[in-house]
């Protein structure tokens, strides 16, 4: 006799959202438990693996990505085939919403990622169903141009020393709507990431967050690993008032 199939019940179409530990802090917060299934059927989980890209600049903008595990690095590349990073995604970034027809940056693995993949028209049903979802997208997109804005004094205005402040302060707040704020540091890109996205050379960097250390704002136990000892110091080097 053939077994029956059982419909699955509410409470376990939305499981996958439902323990995802980035929605506390994603756009997918806006909507309620109760409707979380109607996400869980929206969205396709993704895992990728340290140096994969899943999103490649100048491709069809057919989705959008919402990361809920690990860093990705964001990046643009040049007519002569350098490399440009121009930021770095970790759980709660929605990636995607900057572009229309085709994706306006590449992304790719730091280290191993976890994220959720929606179609552009799996997205919009979900906004038409849920209008509070568009008002979160709407501000993390007011979010990003934030962002944008402040890499621009970051690359144009700022000395070395006050970059790698930046980056580090940046990295700590966790960066509304993403992680809450920390003052232990866990860097999974390289330095040579970090030299890419804030202009500057690897040496200038280790040597910078070297000074940090003995000026005893920082403290490095591991190199990828940074504790801010004193973040209101920091803060003021970062901008400018050192």
């Amino acid at each position: 006799m053939p077994a029956l199939s059982v419909p699955a019940s509410p409470a376990s179409a939305a499981e996958p959202c439902a323990s995802c530990g980035a929605r506390s802090y994603s756009v997918c917060n806006a909507i309620e438990g109760a409707d979380l299934a109607a996400l869980a059927a929206a969205a396709v989980p993704q895992a990728v693996l340290a140096g994969a890209g899943f999103m490649d600049e100048g491709e069809p903008a057919t989705h959008f990505f919402n990361v809920t595990g690990g860093t990705a690095r964001l990046f643009k590349l040049l007519p002569d085939g350098r490399r440009q990073v121009i930021g770095f995604a970790r759980p709660g970034h929605f990636l995607g919403l900057a572009s229309a027809d085709a994706y306006t940056v590449s992304a790719e693995a730091v280290e191993p990622v976890r994220l959720c993949r929606f179609s552009r028209s799996r997205m919009r049903g979900l906004v038409d169903s849920f209008p509070q979802l568009e008002h979160r997208l709407l501000e993390t997109a007011t979010h990003e141009l934030a962002t944008a804005q402040e890499a621009m004094v970051l690359l144009g205005r700022k000395t070395a020393r006050e970059r790698v402040a930046s980056f580090l302060v940046a990295w700590a707040s966790g960066g509304p709507p993403c992680l809450p704020p920390a003052t232990t540091l866990r860097l999974p890109m390289t330095r040579g990431d970090i030299a890419d996205y804030l202009g500057l050379t690897i040496e200038t960097v280790s040597r910078t967050l070297t000074r940090f250390r003995k000026d005893g704002l920082i403290a490095l136990p591991e190199p990828a690993e940074v504790r801010l000892l004193r973040p209101a110091a920091l803060q003021a080097v970062a901008a400018g008032e050192d």
